[in-house]
């Protein structure tokens, strides 16, 4: 009798063990956990629940839009389970491609001219606030990633990587990949401020239609999709390369400049955390960037390859900065597998 009673006492120790442990680690990441008899869609919705993000439906693993039984966003109007905007008009479907671990991917999107109309059509400037306080880069970019209207339009990319991948990690992988798969290049519009003719700087559901930007422009795009999928985000402007990229919340042994963000180029294909990129015109990240914080969120874990992978690349590049080659015939062969894993490309731009 008394070893019974011990041995439901150990069950309950380690019961609550797990428990606290499982509260801690949801806590310090942010992330969701799982639970026996709990079933989740991609973007933690409970099946047979409304997401968060109307008219989203957790139904056998999958997002549906259901207006009927979820409703709509502000400016939408209900037609039978969809949201309809009045921008959503000259439609036309684009192949967003991405790359996992040397496999392919494809994700086919919807993307309207009318939204692109309207976002092209909004103010350029931001308000001072009265005090003599200009606007700010990180103002300039927040109005550019937080427009509710491009929210509603773009969340339908978010939740179609969230339907195709179920695991968080690998929603960061291709979210990552679809960005720095679309082309650099810059827009042909222009502006006039103060008499200034100035570059268009285009909204993250344009660069997406266009399927094309510059760094800048493409970070902006990938901080919405991860901010969407609830991480926490930053950007980094190095100012003496005039050259902005991703931070996404991470441990800060991995992260740059101990800031607790990691670092995510997005002008072509490129390894996480890999700061050893050399731009066009041999140009290198030398300077110590400004680190502006976007959204708070999940952190990445300390498992993810790509820390090590990165690591290992720079190492040989370095390699091969020295000494013109690679001679040893297993680094060559690493070599050679990064960048078959990563898709990776001769040439990044800045800027």
């Amino acid at each position: 009798m008394k070893f019974r009673y011990h041995f439901i006492f150990l069950l309950i120790v380690v019961f609550l063990v797990a428990f606290l442990s499982t509260f801690l680690y949801s806590n310090f990441t942010g992330k969701k956990i799982l639970f026996f008899g709990e079933d989740f869609c991609g973007d933690g919705t409970l099946y047979g629940k409304c997401s968060s993000d109307r008219p989203y439906y957790c139904s056998d693993g999958l997002l549906f839009e259901r207006a009927s039984i979820c409703g709509c966003p502000s400016g939408f109007n209900e037609s039978g389970d969809k949201c309809i905007s009045q921008y959503q008009t000259e439609p036309r479907e684009i192949s967003l491609n991405y790359n996992l671990r040397g496999s392919e991917g494809e994700i086919n999107f919807i993307v309207y001219g009318g939204v692109v109309d309207y976002l092209s059509n909004l103010p350029k400037s931001i308000d001072y606030d009265g005090n003599g306080n200009g606007p700010t880069r990180l103002d300039f970019k927040l109005k550019s990633i937080n427009n509710e209207e491009q929210r509603n339009l773009l969340l339908p990319l978010v939740k179609e990587i969230q339907n195709n991948i179920d695991d968080e990690e690998e929603q960061v992988r291709v979210a990552i990949s679809l960005v720095q798969n679309l082309e650099w290049g810059r827009s042909n519009k222009s502006f006039n401020f103060g008499g200034i003719k100035l570059d268009y700087s285009r909204y993250p559901y344009e660069v997406l239609y266009d399927e094309q930007g510059v760094c800048g422009e493409k970070t902006d795009l990938l901080i919405f999709i991860l901010k969407e999928l609830g991480y926490g985000t930053a950007f980094f402007y190095n100012q003496q390369e005039n050259h902005e990229s991703v931070g996404i919340r991470c441990p800060v042994s991995e992260s740059w400049y101990d800031s607790g963000y990691c670092f995510v180029e997005t002008s072509g294909p490129s390894i996480m955390t890999d700061t050893g990129i050399e731009y066009v015109g041999g140009l290198r990240l030398s300077s110590k960037p400004e680190i502006f914080v976007v959204s708070e969120g999940k952190a990445l874990d300390e498992s993810f390859y790509e820390y090590r992978d990165a690591e290992d690349l720079m190492k040989l590049r370095n390699d091969l900065s020295y000494y013109g080659r690679i001679s040893n015939p297993l680094k060559s062969m690493k070599y050679s597998n990064l960048n078959e894993k990563y898709g990776l490309v001769e040439e990044y731009q800045a800027g």
